[in-house]
C-alpha cells in the first residue's frame, strides 16, 4: 500500500525557531555536525532542560522536535529528542516516551534513506514503547507531552504495516513520510 502525501502542517509548536535548510539523509547531504558544510557544524546545543508531561508546552525544544518531525526533518528531530532523553535521565517512563520519539523519528530518517526493513523495526520498536509508557503512565492520564498515546499507538501500526513510503528516497527535497503528524493538545 502506497502513502498518498499530505500538505505540510501549518501547525507550529515552537514557530520562533527556524529550520535547517536540509533534512539530513545519508549520503545525500553534508552531514549537520561532523561536516564544515553541514547546517549545524560548528553550533553548540544549548544543554537540554528535563521536560514534564504537564507542562510540555513550556519545553521550547520538545516543542520544536516536535515541528521538525511534523515538518519532515526526522535526523533533527532525533537528535533533539535524544538531548532530552539524555536529560530525562535515560530510565523511566518519561525516558521510555522520549526514546519511543526517537525511534519514530529513526523510522523517517530510514524511510528517506530508501530502507523498508530499518523503517518497518523502529516503527515496531516506537510501538513498543509507546505501549509501556501508557502502561506506566496509567489509565488515568490517555494524554503523554500533550500526545494521546492509543491514537498515536495505532497511527504508528497502521504506518508499519503500509510499509515504508515507496518514492520517500527519491527526492532530495524536505519531504514528510508519515500518514499522521504529532500533535501534541
Amino acid at each position: 500500500m502506497s502513502h498518498s502525501p499530505r500538505e505540510i502542517p501549518a501547525t507550529r509548536y515552537a514557530p520562533d525557531l527556524p529550520f535547517p535548510p536540509y533534512s539530513y539523509v545519508t549520503g545525500r547531504f553534508p552531514h549537520p555536525i561532523g561536516d564544515p558544510r553541514g547546517h549545524s557544524f560548528g553550533h553548540r546545543p544549548a544543554a537540554a532542560v528535563r521536560p514534564t508531561s504537564a507542562q510540555w508546552r513550556d519545553s521550547k525544544a520538545y516543542c520544536f522536535a516536535v515541528d521538525l518531525f511534523n515538518h519532515g526533518y526526522y535526523w533533527e528531530s532525533h537528535e533533539v529528542w535524544e538531548s532530552l532523553w539524555h536529560a530525562s535521565g535515560r530510565r523511566g517512563t518519561q525516558a521510555d516516551f522520549l526514546k519511543a520519539l526517537i525511534k519514530l523519528a529513526a523510522a523517517g530518517v530510514k524511510a528517506r534513506e530508501g530502507r523498508p526493513e530499518g523503517w518497518r523495526r523502529h516503527l515496531q520498536r516506537a510501538y513498543e514503547l509507546l505501549a509501556q509508557t501508557r502502561q506506566q503512565a496509567g489509565s488515568a492520564s490517555p494524554r503523554y507531552f500533550g500526545l494521546e498515546l492509543a491514537e498515536l499507538m495505532a497511527a504508528v501500526v497502521r504506518a508499519r504495516d503500509a510499509g515504508a513510503p515507496p518514492d520517500a528516497a527519491a527526492e532530495d527535497a524536505v519531504r514528510a513520510v508519515f500518514p499522521f503528524q504529532l500533535s501534541p493538545q
